[in-house]
């Protein structure tokens, strides 16, 4: 293995202050309602990328225009898709998870995040715990890792055992090709970064107060053992990549790009159209003589600081 060329205190400093600048714009793409940049917000970067930013603003507002239209035939047409999102830790999984989620109703679309398995579960059949989060007609789940955390996390790190970990390779194509008999459209991303961007992506994190949570031993330990995700990335690429339900590689190193890319990639899945709504009409509010408005106890009032 190579080492990773040493860095500079002023290139840390960089990369730390151009990710900083992407958490900014992730905060302005959840209140830039009006599709126009905000005064001020050209300066979180150089004038070398400004350009770049307001592409990437276009094109992800576009896109997201997009999956409110595949919402809505979804829901009319009363489809059901799973979306996984696997990768290395920083790869960008929840940012793209964010961005599509973003603008639609989650009452259709939802997230699915599971924590490690109880003792209970650890003695159940190992897809036992993902099925009830599976959708019904008209939803949309996304899953946020998923059941190849057998084939990542807990065969690198020794969680099961070489049986168990066979088991899964036998068993996951027919729990696939399962889902997709049952009705269920499956797509499975990789989010695939490279060494020296997760490293980099690590000290960003290690240096930004508000990140510092996304950093967990498990996290730290994954940095020390890359070589042996890779190994087992390429093992299960290899043997769950099927007809049915194939996988999806995603460059990951550039976020924006990364993020545009894979959605555009899963609209494209899918031959919805647009739905075409009645107009809709604001009713006239009924006033009643007798009717006041009761002023409300200050001891009840949050203080207006701001």
């Amino acid at each position: 293995m190579t080492d990773l060329p040493p860095l500079d205190h002023e290139a840390i400093i960089r990369r730390i202050g151009r990710d900083l600048a992407d958490s900014y714009d992730e905060e302005l793409e959840l209140e830039v309602e009006d599709r126009m940049p905000l005064p001020g917000q050209q300066a979180l970067r150089d004038d070398a990328t400004k350009e770049y930013r307001l592409q990437y603003f276009h094109q992800l507002f576009r896109l997201q225009a997009e999956l409110v239209k595949l919402q809505d035939w979804v829901l009319t047409q009363r489809q059901k898709l799973v979306i996984l999102f696997e990768g290395r830790d920083a790869a960008g999984k929840g940012g793209v998870i964010k961005r599509i989620t973003q603008r639609l109703n989650p009452r259709v679309c939802r997230v699915v995040a599971l924590p490690a398995p109880t003792e209970r579960e650890r003695t159940q059949w190992y897809f036992q715990r993902y099925v009830p989060h599976l959708p019904a007609a008209g939803e949309i789940v996304l899953f946020d890792r998923s059941w190849y955390n057998r084939a990542g996390v807990e065969h690198v790190m020794g969680f099961c055992t070489p049986e168990e970990y066979e088991e899964f390779f036998r068993s996951v194509p027919e729990f696939e090709r399962m889902l997709v008999r049952s009705g269920i459209r499956l797509l499975k991303y990789w989010f695939s970064i490279t060494d020296e961007e997760q490293h980099l992506r690590f000290l960003a994190r290690i240096h930004d107060p508000l990140k510092q949570w996304k950093l967990s031993s498990m996290d730290l330990e994954s940095r020390r053992r890359w070589e042996d995700y890779t190994k087992a990335k390429e093992v299960m690429l290899r043997r769950s990549h099927i007809p049915e339900a194939r996988w999806w590689v995603v460059q990951g190193v550039d976020k924006k790009r990364a993020r545009l890319n894979c959605i555009d990639h899963l609209l494209k899945q899918f031959a919805y159209e647009e739905v075409q709504r009645p107009p809709i009409v604001l009713p006239q509010r009924e006033h009643h003589e007798h009717y006041s408005r009761q002023a409300v106890p200050l001891e009840m009032l949050v203080p207006e600081i701001y």
